[in-house]
């Protein structure tokens, strides 16, 4: 009787089955809250990216029409419209040596249950440059 209780307390398979029920939600929730800041970030810098080429072209005299289909070309995948995208000053009141402004405002939608608990959602992401008109 006593070999049998020694070979009971022996095995192991019972808790590797409740350490891997402790430890998988944590990592799970790692995993994904890396998944959703690459999201966020990705959004982030190609709204950067988009104010940078609509800062340009209003440093290059283009009007605030052709600014915004540049804008609105340049941050493809996300959605963005003339409503989100502020230019200051207008191409009225823009001269040589004054800087323009091209700032995007969009937001990303948070597809992780428990981070978007945790987060705003839609989570607001933003671009903004300026530059020399030259």
């Amino acid at each position: 009787m006593f070999i049998k209780i020694q070979t009971f307390i022996k095995n192991n398979r019972g808790q590797t089955l409740v350490e891997m029920a402790l430890v998988l939600p944590i990592l799970l929730l790692i995993i994904f809250g890396i998944i959703e800041f690459g999201r966020i970030f990705n959004a982030h810098l190609t709204l950067t990216h988009a104010s940078r080429e609509g800062a340009r072209a209003g440093a290059v005299h283009k009007s605030d029409s052709e600014i915004e289909n540049i804008v609105i070309n340049a941050s493809y995948p996300l959605i963005v419209n003339e409503d989100n995208i502020t230019i200051d000053p207008q191409d009225i009141y823009r001269s040589v040596g004054y800087s323009i402004t091209v700032e995007i405002n969009s937001s990303i939608e948070i597809f992780t249950p428990v981070i978007s608990n945790l987060l705003e959602n839609p989570y607001p992401v933003s671009g903004k440059t300026t530059m020399r008109v030259e």
